[in-house]
């Protein structure tokens, strides 16, 4: 069931990206070679009458594309060049482009209101509901029902954000500044206490946090969009971290990590599986999003720039420059796998 849930996991997240392309692509005249679900050999395909487009299935379920004319290195003098993706109007391309991430979006919000439909909306505020005796935390001030408005000299809007910068912390004293039952603002420093769990030493601060699920129907709908919303504000710090260090590649996770979460994800219920897709169509969404070549925002990024300058960019230099960022992609890719098979399986 783990290695379904994965499959249904990652296809629906692909699926729906790439068909925010093909879609747009196919509004736009652009003639469209192929739709792929996953990669490497296929293992089904079929045409449809009157349509240019293989529809296909591949083997490897970690990615899929939609292949259009005028993406290649060497451009194809079979297909007309009223249908080729360089010719048309810069904003058909633009929206051609970005339209797979939009779709990421549209479909996180979408996942993230039927959560709560189920489940209830989480308390997003940083609520303090319980204390644990014999930890330092007790001889604090710190109240049950007390609010962490900062961590480290950093303002929380929202629950996500505690818990990142939470684990960006570490092991180390952790600095919040609390407001009490009358509005009172007080800097704590909570000590850790190390423990043994499974074999294994973790840091306990002595404190949990206000779970409360409310199923106010308005807090449903608008949930789907701040949800959505704090994930992609919580990406930028995360790139942040990873720049400064205080993140390591380790925390990145490829298709075995997907696997390993899937498989905890699943057991705790299928609501959780449907979160969970939600909250990859969001990663997968703001990836595409970063101006790097081979990805949505780095197209979008050389259709800036020739709007910016008012003269196309040679294709054959542009696709050159992505060709050569898919296969720096494609080595990331291999590092970050290995690094969740020695995580996970060494």
């Amino acid at each position: 069931m783990n290695f379904i849930y994965f499959i249904l996991v990652l296809s629906v997240t692909i699926f729906i990206h790439e068909l925010g392309h093909f879609i747009f692509a196919k509004r736009a005249g652009i003639y469209v070679y192929e739709f792929a679900l996953g990669m490497g050999p296929r293992i089904f395909k079929f045409n449809r009458k009157d349509d240019e487009t293989t529809y296909s299935l591949r083997l490897f379920p970690i990615g899929g594309f939609v292949q259009m004319a005028g993406e290649e290195v060497e451009l194809d003098e079979k297909i007309p060049e009223n249908k080729r993706l360089q010719s048309k109007t810069w904003m058909q391309r633009f929206l051609t482009v970005i339209a797979g991430v939009v779709f990421n979006f549209l479909l996180a919000i979408v996942l993230f209101i039927i959560c709560a439909i189920v489940a209830g909306v989480p308390q997003d505020k940083v609520i303090i509901s319980d204390i644990v005796k014999e930890y330092p935390i007790e001889s604090t001030n710190i109240q049950v029902g007390d609010e962490i408005v900062a961590i480290n000299n950093k303002n929380l809007y929202d629950k996500d954000m505690f818990l990142l910068e939470f684990q960006i912390n570490g092991k180390n004293d952790l600095n919040v500044t609390v407001r009490h039952s009358d509005n009172s603002l007080e800097d704590i420093t909570i000590i850790p206490v190390p423990t043994d769990v499974d074999g294994k030493e973790v840091y306990k601060y002595g404190f949990s946090l206000d779970n409360a699920y409310s199923h106010n129907f308005f807090k449903i709908i608008s949930y789907g969009f701040a949800k959505t919303w704090s994930l992609i504000v919580q990406m930028f710090y995360i790139i942040y971290y990873l720049i400064i260090g205080k993140l390591s590649l380790n925390s990145l996770s490829g298709p075995v990590g997907i696997y390993n979460i899937v498989g905890q994800s699943a057991q705790a219920g299928f609501i959780n599986v449907v979160f969970l897709t939600g909250y990859l169509c969001v990663n997968v969404g703001f990836i595409n999003l970063l101006p790097i070549p081979a990805f949505d925002g780095g197209r979008a990024l050389f259709m800036i720039i020739e709007k910016i300058r008012r003269k196309p960019i040679n294709a054959k230099v542009e696709n050159t420059i992505h060709a050569v960022g898919l296969a720096l992609l494609m080595i990331l890719m291999v590092l970050v796998t290995w690094n969740d098979i020695t995580k996970f399986f060494i």
